[in-house]
């Protein structure tokens, strides 16, 4: 796809249309992410290729627990972001703009690399994948032809044509980072746009699972995480996985660390009152809370610890005591 198709003449300006943020770009300027430009009247993707970190790492480090399970995919990063949240943890990446040292590079090159190293898959994930689009289309389409899955770990925040081209070209996941919600007061952004983006994903056949980091005195608030929760009950349903992950200081965010005690209640809160099936405690170490349990009889079935995978106890993606079909996409990596 041309990027000719993602913006829109707006007398001498472009109006970005890759994410929802919809940048109106003048002549020589760049958008919020840094990535594209209006050069002589025509939006320029001056990001394509230009990488700034790619590693093979673990599905479930995203994090993706019913994706592809025990699977590692090649990661790679971008520049800039159209968020960028205070307490960002890759914030050397994300509040940078492209370095004129960096050299493209080639979604063939990319591909090999992945097949080199005996990965399952291709993953955009470190900074917002938005600030990649139209070479995360060549790489996924390339992938796909060439047997890896693709998928995202993002902020949700694309407009829905960029969004359905993503899927078109092979994104088969996506990891969505629910930042808040409406009575928020950091980010001025458009909270429902990622539900909404997250059911158009499954909609489409793609997998997601969505993740609510819960900042210290910024989004724990009891009317946040009951709208997160009830948005995500009404519009995505009991079986999309929730990850309710610990946040620690970072960047210029300051707050504490969220107590782990706090966490727990939340997971339980979204279990009992919103009847989600699957919803997981990351970033405090624990077993008990990343292990996924049948939510008819409660046995345990996928153990997990370290990132990956230490028991997997399903026969068909079934539950072996009560039967209870459970909603993993792709084949589980054997030990």
């Amino acid at each position: 796809m041309k990027i000719e198709e993602l913006y829109e003449k707006q007398g001498r300006g472009v109006r970005c249309l890759v994410c929802e943020r919809r940048c109106l770009i003048e002549e020589g300027k760049k958008g919020i992410c840094r990535n594209y430009t209006n050069l002589e009247g025509k939006l320029v993707h001056i990001g394509y290729g230009k990488l700034s970190a790619i590693e093979s790492r673990p599905i479930e480090i995203k994090p993706f627990f019913h994706y592809y399970p025990n699977s590692t995919a090649l990661t790679f990063s971008g520049f800039g972001c159209n968020f960028y949240c205070p307490w960002c943890q890759n914030y050397h990446l994300s509040f940078s703009d492209i370095p004129e040292w960096i050299m493209e590079v080639p979604p063939e090159e990319l591909v090999s690399l992945a097949l080199k190293n005996e990965d399952n898959g291709l993953c955009a994930s470190f900074n917002e994948p938005a600030t990649l689009y139209t070479y995360l289309l060549d790489v996924f389409e390339l992938g796909k032809r060439k047997g890896l899955y693709s998928c995202l770990v993002t902020n949700g925040y694309f407009t829905l044509k960029a969004l359905r081209n993503l899927i078109e070209s092979g994104a088969s996941g996506f990891s969505i980072d629910i930042k808040g919600c409406p009575k928020m007061k950091v980010l001025s952004v458009d909270h429902k746009k990622a539900f909404r983006n997250a059911k158009e994903a499954i909609n489409l056949g793609a997998h997601v699972e969505m993740v609510y980091l819960v900042v210290t005195n910024t989004n724990d608030f009891e009317e946040c995480y009951n709208w997160i929760f009830n948005m995500h009950s009404k519009m995505l349903g009991e079986d999309v996985p929730l990850h309710i992950n610990r946040y620690y200081p970072m960047n210029y965010w300051k707050e504490p660390p969220t107590p782990a005690e706090k966490l727990v209640k939340l997971k339980k809160i979204a279990q009992k009152e919103y009847n989600l099936n699957y919803v997981y405690v990351g970033n405090i170490g624990s077993i008990e809370h990343e292990t996924t349990y049948c939510p008819k009889c409660g046995e345990k079935l996928i153990i997990r610890s370290g990132y990956r995978v230490l028991r997997w106890n399903l026969r068909d993606n079934r539950c072996p005591r009560c039967g209870e079909k459970i909603p993993i996409y792709g084949e589980f990596t054997r030990f």
